[in-house]
């Protein structure tokens, strides 16, 4: 889970079930507080909605050629498990989710995982964005995020996140839907759609079977500068 460098975690007694989101206080703070819980990524992370984002990206990493990846949001590794990637590096801020991740991942050759706060401005020819845009409620969270996956990218942004504007509601504090390809064409023209894929497993009131995220695939313009 992909959040603000920098800010505090929340500590004490944190337990599973519906305290995380009756106590919001922010976006990283939550997924802190979840995974200290030891609660996962998501139902998206497993099941046929892991196995349908792993297929995807598996052909679009064929297909580009991709040499280096790194995933802004990389959360407990579920996800991560089911894809090899030629080089990669994972990206969170929660040890507690990173602690997991080296348990599934850590022995693959060319994996590396870090905390956020030790980011250094690495870049890759393909950054991932998964499930993450929807979780950062803050505007800020949401800039820097958006920020750092283009300027880390040297030439290809996979998205996979809802795409439209939804304030957070009280059932689900954490969840704030975005139209964030306004953002790519707004603050990064460099940078264009080439493809919307959209999800052959649509949410309709289950998450373990559905999700309102698509797939979204981004290439730099030709001849564009940084």
């Amino acid at each position: 889970m992909r959040l603000l460098r920098g800010a505090k975690s929340m500590h004490g007694d944190v337990r599973g079930g519906r305290e995380l989101e009756r106590g919001f206080t922010g976006s990283r703070e939550y997924w802190l507080a979840r995974y200290d819980a030891g609660r996962s990524s998501g139902a998206g992370s497993g099941g046929v909605l892991a196995r349908y984002k792993a297929a995807v990206i598996g052909r679009q990493l064929a297909q580009w050629q991709v040499r280096d990846v790194i995933e802004f949001g990389c959360g407990d590794g579920r996800q991560l498990a089911l894809i090899h990637y030629p080089a990669y590096l994972g990206l969170d801020p929660s040890p507690a989710a990173l602690a997991r991740c080296r348990e599934r991942v850590g022995h693959r050759p060319g994996c590396r995982l870090a905390l956020l706060d030790d980011y250094t401005g690495e870049e890759a020819d393909l950054t991932l964005s998964l499930d993450v845009v929807y979780h950062l409620v803050e505007d800020a969270a949401f800039e820097e995020h958006m920020r750092l996956l283009f300027d880390a990218a040297r030439r290809h942004v996979i998205i996979y996140s809802s795409n439209h504007d939804a304030p957070a509601g009280p059932e689900a504090p954490h969840v704030r839907h975005r139209m964030f390809t306004r953002w790519v064409e707004r603050e990064r023209p460099q940078w264009q759609l080439l493809e919307h894929l959209p999800n052959p497993y649509p949410f309709r009131g289950d998450v373990h079977s559905g999700s309102f995220s698509d797939f979204h695939f981004f290439g730099r313009v030709p001849g564009a500068g940084p």
